[in-house]
């Protein structure tokens, strides 16, 4: 008689903790691990981002759904990278992991390499799926990877674990909500008080950030009290942000960010708390380096560091930023520092923003007196007008952060120098409120450092820009502010540019005779102290008042002498608005066909230097040309092109110009 051992039943292990009940959104990160999975080949995906975004909760929600497709079973280990006891080795969670698919603990083997052969031997024919939670590194990983290839391993970290691409993984970065998908988890908690008060739950939205684990945390003191108005937690919020995303039993987003922090290296900490002083919401690695204090080849590992532990997120080139919340909670941690590092790492950012705008400004208008001593100081320019402006395109809004920070730090002896630093970009672009703003904060830093020049040229500059927008009251307030302090101090210098725009006043009011008068004596000033090019600028001025004058032959005499010194200087925008300015007058006598040729050789050179406002306004001039010789469908296009750069740049203009493609109907 013979006796069979019955062989034991498979082990189908179902280790996963439950889904998510308040899953929201993610609707791009799971079709992507679709997707992936979709290849039928092994699987491993590392969803990494920063503490409570929602990388647990990603990772279950797609486990859970496609459980039916691992019928081996589901494995699941903490492997506490944030444990206070430590992570858990490798060889203790193959040891878990073999109990659970059915190994009797007798036979397995010690030592971390005959673990790991024995556990791919086991799931060698197995389709199982396996969640790695909170893993530390590539290395604690990497023993962790069954061999069949119906397997799918989804690792979650802080970190990037870019290490484990040598495996074949796949990396799924879990970005923070959008306001939307932030309003329907808080829907979900909460339920109809989010409709019933939209603008108050817009505003909790925005203030936690979009990160899961905040919204999670008001909605749940909100679904305790449901009395409570979503207007009073917004208010508890504002009153401090990061201490009022805390639930009575501890769970805290602070508490998450700390995790993270305490476990930094102390040059990441430092840069890490360094960087968030910076004034605007990205920044570039040159001002992450001005902000340390370091070169940029020492901050450039530190900065990629804090990327990899997702403590910084790299938007674009060598540019990054904080999250919201992270950047308020390093902005905590820097409290620590001593007020003067604070101070001087502030100052820091601020003078760097300050010499590249300088050196942007000297690229674009070489010739032009200044007073500020930072366009003394050895800034070299940057290498080219359209350099300038593309730096300043994409910096703009910190370099008005930063005269902002210099305000607010009361350093007058930089604020004011923004501002006359700016005038190049302005010109070229004519973002209005940026400049208004800039103003308001530098003629009274200039004023109380002193500085009567600095008053003089920031009250003239913005004489101009009222001027343009027709505003002459304004523009004659401060240009005769600026010629009483000119003359005043003897400066012959201040007295020419007062004169030139108070010329632009009264030319724009029609009292053209007095305007001649102005702009001339501006003129003789020019020629007995120069430059060449503020002359010729003057006599562009006189040229197109002589033009209202109709004293065509006076005014194309100015304008050929004035375009030929500008191209001598190799000032080619000077050259263009003479060109236009020329064009002009053909449109006014009545002249199109003369009028586009002229036009058409300015629009070319302000494409080529890239300068919005000037092609926008010559667009605007191309169009009139068109529509004088009937081309109508020309015109149009031309009317629309300007439309989108006025438009683009918050210009006034752009009324007119859709009042001009309104007036031609539709095509």
């Amino acid at each position: 008689m013979h006796y069979h051992q019955r062989t034991p039943e498979p082990v189908i292990p179902h280790q996963l903790p439950p889904a998510p009940k308040l899953f929201t959104s993610r609707r791009r990160e799971l079709a992507v691990l679709d997707g992936w999975l979709a290849n039928d080949e092994a699987m491993v995906a590392v969803v990494s981002g920063p503490g409570g975004v929602g990388k647990t909760s990603l990772a279950l929600r797609w486990l859970h759904t496609t459980r039916s497709r691992f019928p081996d079973g589901q494995l699941y280990v903490d492997l506490g990278a944030h444990s206070s006891e430590g992570p858990i080795t490798p060889e203790t969670a193959l040891e878990w992991f073999l109990l659970a698919l059915g190994v009797q603990a007798a036979d397995i083997p010690p030592g971390l390499s005959r673990r790991q052969a024995m556990f791919r031997t086991v799931t060698a024919e197995r389709s199982v799926s396996v969640l790695l939670d909170n893993a530390v590194s590539a290395a604690q990983v990497r023993p962790l990877l069954p061999t069949s290839p119906r397997s799918a391993v989804v690792v979650t970290s802080r970190w990037r674990l870019s290490g484990l691409a040598a495996d074949g993984a796949r990396f799924v970065d879990v970005e923070s909500f959008d306001v939307e998908s932030s309003l329907e988890l808080l829907a979900r908690a909460v339920g109809p008080r989010v409709a019933s008060e939209p603008d108050a739950a817009r505003e909790l939205a925005e203030l936690c950030g979009g990160l899961p684990i905040a919204l999670s945390v008001v909605g749940a003191r909100l679904s305790t009290r449901p009395r409570r108005t979503l207007s009073k937690e917004v208010g508890s919020l504002q009153s401090g942000r990061l201490a009022g995303l805390t639930l009575e039993d501890g769970i805290s987003v602070e508490a998450v960010f700390d995790l993270s922090y305490v476990e930094l290296p102390p040059r990441h900490a430092r840069a890490y708390r360094l960087c968030a002083l910076h004034p605007g919401a990205s920044f570039g690695i040159d001002a992450a380096a001005a902000a340390v204090g370091e070169p940029v080849s020492e901050v450039e590992p530190v900065l990629a560091g804090l990327v990899e532990k997702n403590l910084l997120t790299e938007v674009g080139d060598e540019r990054f930023r904080f999250h919201d919340l992270l950047r308020l909670h390093a902005r905590q941690q820097a409290e620590w520092d001593s007020a003067a590092q604070r101070n001087a790492a502030s100052r820091r950012v601020v003078e760097w923003y300050l010499d590249r705008l300088v050196g942007a400004d000297l690229a674009l208008r070489p010739t032009r007196h200044r007073v500020g001593p930072r366009f003394h100081g050895g800034v070299a320019p940057l290498e080219s007008p359209r350099a300038a402006l593309a730096w300043l395109d994409d910096e703009r809004v910190n370099v008005r952060e930063a005269c902002r920070l210099a305000a607010d730090q009361a350093w007058d002896d930089l604020t004011w120098q923004f501002c006359e630093a700016m005038w190049g970009y302005f010109l070229h672009t004519r973002h209005y409120d940026d400049w208004f703003a800039l103003h308001e904060l530098g003629v009274p830093a200039a004023v109380r450092t002193g500085n009567r020049a600095a008053e003089a040229k920031l009250r003239a500059q913005l004489a101009y820009t009222y001027s343009g927008l027709r505003q002459f009251s304004e523009a004659e307030r401060e240009g005769l502010r600026a010629l009483e302090i000119a003359e005043q101090d003897g400066d012959r210098q201040g007295m020419a540019v007062a004169l030139t725009e108070l010329g632009g006043v009264l030319q724009g009011v029609g009292e053209l005779e007095n305007a001649l008068e102005r702009l001339s004596r501006a003129r003789a000033i020019r020629r007995d102290i120069g430059p060449r090019r503020a002359e010729a600028l003057c006599g562009r001025r006189v040229g197109e008042v002589l033009a209202e004058l109709g004293r065509d032959d006076e005014a194309g005499a100015e304008l050929a002498a004035a375009a030929e010194t500008m191209a001598d200087l190799g000032d080619h925008v000077g050259q263009a608005r003479c060109l236009v300015s020329v064009g002009v007058i053909h449109l006014r006598r009545k002249r199109p066909a003369q009028a586009l040729s002229h036009l058409e050789s300015a629009l070319d050179v302000l494409r080529r230097v890239g300068s919005p406002f000037y092609e926008a306004e010559t667009l605007a001039l191309l169009g009139e040309a068109a529509e004088g010789i009937g081309d109508l469908p020309v015109a149009r296009n031309h009317y629309a092109q300007a439309l989108g750069l006025f438009a683009a740049a918050g210009n006034p203009k752009a009324t007119t110009m859709k009042a001009r493609l309104a007036a031609l109907g539709e095509p």
